[in-house]
């Protein structure tokens, strides 16, 4: 007599799950399609040049972009000079016509990879320039580099323009 009762709850229990069951699985299929969206960052153009000078690294002309703030171009210029803050900064905005200098690497002051881009200054010439650098003091003239293995007149004088001592 007891099975009687239990069997009709048992049933309806059951019919339950099964229904709910079937509800669930028709809203969440797996097999809809997914669209996936991938979008690159918007790409920032430059809009003129910058010229940074002073207490920085590498003073000289650098792209400026629109979302550059001070912060990223003094880092761009090779950051700043014995600890030197940049709490004092002056902005100069160039008069039409008005040309900036191009911009020098400083041989005391540059490591290998920057010294690499100067012509005719691969790898191995640049990495001279670095021991000699260790070997003997900071450079006293930019003329100094001809003592440097690998570097003759020629060469000199390709890179003369583009090299300084900074005081």
């Amino acid at each position: 007599m007891e099975n009687r009762r239990w069997t009709p709850l048992v049933i309806s229990l059951l019919a339950i799950v099964i229904t709910a069951g079937i509800l669930v699985w028709s809203r969440y299929k797996g097999n809809q399609a997914t669209e996936i969206i991938i979008s690159s960052p918007p790409r920032v153009e430059q809009i003129g040049e910058v010229y940074i000078g002073g207490a920085v690294n590498n003073p000289g002309l650098y792209p400026l972009r629109a979302d550059d703030s001070i912060a990223i171009l003094v880092q761009v210029a090779g950051g700043t000079t014995g600890g030197t803050e940049c709490d004092n900064i002056s902005l100069y905005v160039l008069e039409a016509g008005e040309k900036c200098s191009p911009q020098k690497i400083d041989l005391n002051r540059a490591e290998v990879w920057l010294l690499e881009a100067l012509p005719g200054i691969g790898s191995d010439r640049a990495n001279a320039i670095v021991d000699y650098r260790n070997q003997n003091g900071p450079f006293r003239n930019v003329s100094e580099l001809t003592k440097v293995s690998g570097i003759g007149t020629k060469t000199f004088q390709q890179i003369e323009p583009l090299v300084t001592i900074a005081e």
